[in-house]
């Protein structure tokens, strides 16, 4: 009998004891420490986050701010989502401002740790894709691009930044007016390989040849930044994506140095001359049908 009441009791013991939080364990108070390695990609009303994982065991995401200024106590950062992986694409922003981003990492007790090391900017700006134009040989009104305002023009529009023809068989795009600066950027597999524009290097003609899965970057004569990525390119056709800073200056898509010496003015290409790079006549021109 007594053996009997003993195994109640310890049986009431055990079940009372499993109910039981031990008040005197501490809680973990200590934060993350802030993500390091915060990069951004230029989009078109967005941007996108990249950073570095942290290494701590108990981390469960990450916060992501955003401010009209670098920092101090007169801009705040303000939440604007949070992830549990190293990307976050934050959206509906406005093309052409700047706006500043950081990262924040909180562990599984709720503790947020201070913001990232690297506080990034990135000024959105407008892309499209799928745009075509025709060789201007054969249709010069449809042969040329102006990215300030995202439409086709002919190649000696005033408003035209650059336009297609063939020169010798090969497919080139010409910057034809005065300060506008085009060069080769490589082959890239998407438009957004390219994220910023470079400082030096521009071809001398002006002209650069077209290779499909190329990149190109063209400096316009308002001083903004543009690029281009060739999709597919034909006798008569060109296709492309492309993607426009409307910020001045800005070479997210380098000011201008304002030291720099002029440059050298080209002198603006004619119709005749287009057509004899080509070999098409106006004849031609005329009845020529798109391919």
């Amino acid at each position: 009998m007594r053996n009997a009441t003993l195994a109640i009791v310890l049986a009431a013991m055990a079940a009372t004891s499993a109910g039981c939080i031990d008040e005197t364990a501490p809680r973990d108070v200590r934060p993350p420490a802030a993500p390091r390695g915060l990069t951004s990609t230029t989009g078109d009303h967005s941007v996108v986050l990249r950073w570095l994982d942290n290494t701590e065991r108990d981390v469960a995401g990450y916060t992501v701010y955003q401010a009209p200024c670098a920092g101090g106590s007169q801009c705040p950062y303000d939440r604007v989502g949070g992830t549990t992986g190293t990307r976050f694409e934050v959206d509906g922003l406005p093309n052409g401002v700047t706006t500043y981003f950081a990262v924040a990492a909180y562990d599984q007790d709720g503790n947020e740790g201070p913001l990232s090391y690297e506080t990034v900017s990135d000024t959105p700006r407008p892309a499209g894709f799928d745009q075509t134009l025709d060789d201007a040989g054969l249709h010069p009104e449809t042969s040329a691009w102006d990215f300030s305002d995202f439409r086709v023009r002919a190649f000696d529009d005033p408003e035209t930044d650059v336009f297609f023809a063939h020169r010798d068989g090969v497919p080139v795009m010409f910057a034809p007016f005065t300060d506008t600066e085009i060069q080769d950027a490589g082959y890239a597999s998407t438009l957004d390989a390219v994220d910023y524009a470079p400082s030096a290097g521009w071809a001398p003609s002006g002209t650069v040849e077209l290779i499909a899965g190329h990149c190109y970057v063209v400096w316009t004569h308002e001083n903004r930044y543009a690029k281009l990525r060739v999709t597919a390119v034909a006798t008569c056709r060109l296709t492309f994506d492309w993607a426009y800073q409307v910020a001045a200056g800005v070479r997210e898509l380098k000011a201008h140095p304002v030291t720099k010496a002029p440059r050298a003015r080209r002198n603006p290409p004619t119709l005749d001359g287009i057509r004899g790079m080509t070999g098409a006549t106006p004849a031609v021109a005329a009845q020529g049908g798109r391919s």
